[in-house]
């Protein structure tokens, strides 16, 4: 596989054991940064989460191939001996492992951290688990919306007086997936340092409260509840996401000082309510924000929303249009998050690396893994196995 050399991770071996989203991610944040990914994966097992059409050529779906563009596929039966003691090998020479099965399952397989770590004292191990694979809830199983519910993210996420809310697209399988890269990172750091690898108990919970922030502070300094501020903000007023002319068009506000507020009143044209002394200081906008926000959409929903924002902006008050993820879709400029991948007679949309090196290069996300396509490549690369020595492994159903 050709990756750049200029990318920080260039040169490192990821063996990857992950499955379904969390741990994929990590890996595939791993292969941005130009880690070679080996992906251990078993027909009899193939990792195939989502329930939707598959491309034909790859076997895979459109959604498999955004979280494990950029990696190798290699096919090992873990259940077998000989399989089990390939996967060892690989881990021997390997600077990274990353897994994210229930809490475990690795060390049944004899492939737990301090088995590997005798043979790769310099071995950095990454374990993703739900809720961690020490304490009392190791077990447990982890689902995205039960993780925010126990990480009391759901809470943080809705206005008072409403019910809790789930974030949507599977929030704290990313989240574990950007903490688990951030471990990874600084593992390696260290090893740099003391010459030693380390082992990373990584839990999805604890990434889900890691993300609370101010919320998270609130109820500790405070010893109550955190406020449910939904759309609004305790620092600024008014700020919410306000309907405008048109079918499902909507724009977000948001006033941070008193002269915004001031500009946002002549923006509107000075009607009675913008010159109201309740809403001269923050603190009286805060406790009249219901009040604000109705008055405000009054004249928001007679206009387009990209008249508004227009308007808006170019007087000094932050606001934005809200873009549906079509919009989001139709840039796909030089500056896009966005990558078109040419594949046979069509063309791949993949999200982009939300970073850049300097100097730029094109993003090069090949190969997309077939099912073990990389199994003989990657075992001749990794461990310098021959021909002969592969197909005496096929026989014995540890490449399977």
């Amino acid at each position: 596989m050709a990756v750049s050399g200029t990318r920080p991770l260039f040169g490192t071996r990821v063996l990857d054991f992950t499955h379904v989203l969390a741990g994929p991610v990590c890996s595939r944040l791993l292969a941005d940064l130009g880690a070679d990914v080996l992906k251990v994966e078993s027909q009899k097992r193939p990792d195939r989460p989502w329930s939707a059409e598959q491309l034909e050529d790859l076997g895979r779906t459109p959604a498999f191939v955004m979280v494990h563009r950029g990696k190798r596929s290699i096919t090992i039966d873990l259940k077998t001996a000989h399989g089990a003691e390939l996967a060892r090998s690989l881990a021997a020479v390997a600077d990274v492992v990353v897994e994210n099965f229930s809490a475990g399952v690795m060390a049944r397989l004899g492939l737990d951290y301090d088995r590997l770590q005798a043979l790769n004292p310099r071995l950095v191990y990454v374990s993703m688990s739900g809720y961690g694979n020490d304490g009392p809830r190791r077990g447990w199983r982890s689902m995205n919306s039960i993780l925010q519910a126990h990480s009391g993210l759901m809470m943080a996420n809705e206005a008072e007086g409403e019910a809790p809310l789930a974030i949507s697209n599977s929030w704290m399988d990313y989240m574990g997936g950007f903490h688990g890269c951030f471990s990874v990172l600084e593992g390696l750091t260290q090893r740099t340092e003391s010459g030693k690898g380390c082992y990373v108990d990584l839990s999805q919970f604890e990434s889900g409260v890691a993300v609370l922030g101010a919320n998270l502070l609130a109820g500790i300094v405070d010893g109550k509840p955190p406020p449910r501020n939904g759309n609004r903000s305790a620092s600024g007023a008014p700020q919410g996401c306000y309907r405008c002319a048109g079918n499902d068009q909507w724009c977000v506000i948001s006033v941070e000082t008193d002269a915004q507020w001031l500009t946002l009143g002549a923006a509107c044209g000075n009607p009675p309510w913008a010159l109201d002394p309740r809403f001269k200081s923050l603190i009286g906008r805060l406790r009249h924000h219901a009040e604000l926000d109705a008055n405000i959409e009054d004249w928001t929903s007679g206009l387009a929303s990209d008249e508004i924002v227009s308007r808006l902006k170019a007087m000094g008050v932050p606001a934005e249009r809200m873009r549906t993820v079509a919009d989001v879709l139709a840039e796909r400029g030089p500056d896009s998050v966005f990558h078109l991948l040419p594949h046979g007679s069509r063309e791949l949309l993949l999200s982009a690396q939300p970073f850049g090196f300097l100097p730029r290069e094109e993003p090069s996300f090949e190969p997309i893994p077939r099912l073990g396509e990389h199994t003989a490549e990657g075992l001749s690369d990794w461990l310098g196995l021959d021909v002969a020595e592969i197909e005496r492994l096929r026989v014995a159903e540890a490449l399977v």
